[in-house]
């Protein structure tokens, strides 16, 4: 596996299209996606036209109250032993999850177990060392609350991208150590994505500019612990 590096503006169509080709595939009847409640992945015209066994899972009963009409939903710990304990799955994605995760190994355990031989993971999630992503980490939430509201609105609580405390765990570009950790639950690497840039500046026009010519410099030659995003594919032998 070579790992394959783009920019971020390209995640926004990546990562859904990829959910939705890893579901049409042949043999993928049992679906979870953890973490989606407001935001599935997985459209239910597919859902019902290929007949997925396909359910959202969330610890929080309040985040599941935001899907559409007409999919299953269940509540779960995604670190503890109920989600394997309902599988096995043919597939289980995730979309922005794995960063608010505190134990990183414990999740990815727990997806391994609750995978099939074969089966496949999806996770796209945010990654450190983007400097922007380093100051949510570090500043308190009673900071970076009213400024998201400002600049990104519907991420108050009971908006469709609510905020959450953010804890980075293993949330990495395709670095070498991070590889190793991935390898290290039992995973085959099936393929790693990379994306430079991010939107945060985009109401200082200077400043975003900078940002962006970065950006399609580091496409152009990566740097794998810059990476801003990254959507990772695994698969449990």
């Amino acid at each position: 596996m070579r790992p394959r590096y783009r920019y971020w503006f390209d995640l926004w169509t990546d990562h859904p299209a990829q959910a939705l080709t890893l579901a049409a595939t042949p043999g993928v009847e049992r679906v979870c996606e953890l973490g989606g409640g407001a935001n599935p992945l997985i459209p239910l015209e597919l859902i019902e036209r290929r007949g997925l066994d396909h359910e959202i899972a969330d610890v929080s009963d309040a985040e599941l109250a935001k899907a559409p009409a007409g999919y299953r939903t269940v509540v779960l710990d995604a670190m503890s032993d109920a989600l394997a304990a309902r599988g096995p799955y043919d597939l289980v994605v995730s979309a922005f999850l794995a960063e608010h995760v505190a134990d990183a190994r414990a999740l990815h355990r727990s997806v391994y177990a609750a995978l099939r031989p074969g089966g496949t993971a999806l996770h796209t999630f945010p990654t450190l060392y983007e400097p922007a992503f380093m100051v949510n980490r570090v500043m308190p939430e009673r900071v970076m609350e009213p400024l998201l509201r400002r600049f990104q609105p519907g991420r108050e609580p009971e908006g469709e991208h609510a905020k959450f405390r953010a804890h980075y765990h293993w949330c990495r570009g395709p670095t070498r150590r991070q590889l190793r950790r991935l390898k290290s639950i039992g995973f085959q690497v099936v393929d790693y994505v990379g994306y430079f840039g991010h939107g945060y500046f985009g109401p200082l026009k200077p400043l975003d500019r900078v940002e962006q010519a970065l950006s399609h410099a580091l496409v152009r030659r990566p740097l794998p612990a810059l990476t801003s995003y990254a959507t990772v594919t695994l698969r449990r032998p």
